[in-house]
């Protein structure tokens, strides 16, 4: 089935029925000079070509795709190629947005860029590019994930970033999205609230869209020009939704499968997931509207997955949309999955993935050995696992 789409989101933010600006009327201004100015200044000559720059020579763009060769002869069905958003600076597709949002709030005289984090990729990546750029960076992360992400705790430290620990909730990814918009809240004129995926109100899904889109531009070029034809299937892993639709956009209205993979925890059949497309209903969170996880009263429920980077009770409004409309498929991976994978990439290929990216890699291994030798599997290897190393080790006994 052919897919043609026009201009995503609407004015309003939204795509279908999802998004929007679900925020307290002071705030709607504000939003909507984030969106004139990002409209503005991303479209300048001066910040296309300082962008370009620091995306070659600073993160080290373009990123590679690389043959899993050894995964694949395993495997014995499709052949497995990564598109190594690992080896970006910083270690993962984060920077692509951070880079962005932190030009945008130095053009802007932003004096504060505040943010959440769950596994810490986003955190290390905002205070990377806020330390680039000179400006005043603010992380928010729960306890639990502050104690399991060391290693990226101590580089945001280093860096020179102020870290809150959040206390409250469950100490997760969803408690420090509230306390990094709380202090946000209190001076929205000079601080910005840099969001670490493709959620809250519009324009933020559209900006980090825009600025990961970069992962899909160069993937679709380098497959064609290393295999003459595209991939037949691409993945990537669904928290928030970034890197997924980093490399979807580019394939939106190719002949082409693409599936996105959610944690699915324990399994899809207890409450310790965190399986929003798979299980969720529509409904609002942290400024939009989108399929969440949510009690009766359209509260969001505590959510669960090993990797701290997914664990969000909600996702982007566009893979809503692309759900509902069938152009893209949602499938789950779990935790025993997810350090499978994690343990084959790394034992076979001597790459070690991000926990979060392990779920892409563990759907890709499910559905290669069905498929012929002549066919071809796409993963975007979004992060590094350097940060759930010692986690890993210690959960398997190594």
């Amino acid at each position: 089935m052919k897919f043609e789409f026009g201009e995503m989101p609407d004015k309003q933010g939204y795509f279908g029925e999802y998004g929007g600006q679900i925020v307290p009327p002071g705030l709607v201004e504000i939003m909507n000079q984030i969106n004139d100015s990002y409209d503005e200044v991303s479209q300048t000559n001066e910040f296309k070509t300082e962008l370009a720059a620091l995306n070659a020579d600073y993160t080290g763009r373009p990123s590679p795709i690389y043959h899993a060769k050894r995964l694949s002869e395993k495997l014995g069905g499709a052949q497995i190629f990564l598109k190594r958003e690992d080896l970006n600076h910083t270690g993962a597709h984060k920077i692509n947005h951070c880079l962005g949002e932190a030009l945008l709030a130095k053009h802007m005289g932003k004096t504060k860029v505040l943010a959440e984090t769950g596994a810490g990729q986003h955190g290390v990546a905002l205070a990377t590019a806020c330390a680039l750029v000179g400006i005043q960076c603010e992380i928010h992360m729960g306890q639990v994930d502050i104690e399991k992400e060391h290693p990226n705790v101590t580089k945001m430290k280093i860096l020179g970033c102020t870290l809150i620990p959040v206390t409250r909730g469950t100490k997760t990814l969803k408690d420090a999205v509230d306390s990094a918009f709380e202090e946000y809240l209190k001076d929205p004129v000079n601080y910005l609230y840099a969001i670490g995926s493709v959620v809250g109100p519009h324009p933020f899904p559209k900006m980090v869209r825009d600025f990961q889109s970069i992962i899909g531009i160069e993937a679709r070029k380098q497959f064609l020009d290393k295999m003459g034809k595209l991939p037949d299937v691409i993945t990537a892993c669904v928290g928030g939704g970034s890197n997924a639709i980093g490399l979807f956009t580019a394939f939106l209205e190719d002949e082409i499968k693409i599936v996105g993979v959610e944690p699915a925890g324990l399994g899809l059949e207890t409450d310790k997931h965190a399986a929003t497309m798979s299980k969720g209903t529509k409904g609002a969170i942290h400024g939009f509207e989108c399929y969440n996880l949510q009690d009766s009263d359209g509260n969001p429920l505590p959510v669960y997955s090993i990797a701290s980077g997914l664990d969000y009770p909600g996702v982007g409004p566009q893979h809503c949309y692309l759900k509902d409309i069938k152009r893209v498929e949602y499938e789950s991976a779990t935790d025993n999955e997810c350090l499978d994978a994690f343990m084959e990439l790394s034992r076979l290929e001597g790459i070690i993935p991000a926990l979060e990216s392990a779920h892409a890699v563990a759907y890709a291994m499910r559905v290669a050995p069905g498929m012929s030798r002549n066919q071809t599997i796409l993963i975007n290897l979004s992060g590094r696992g350097d940060k759930d190393a010692d986690f890993v080790a210690e959960k398997l006994g190594l």
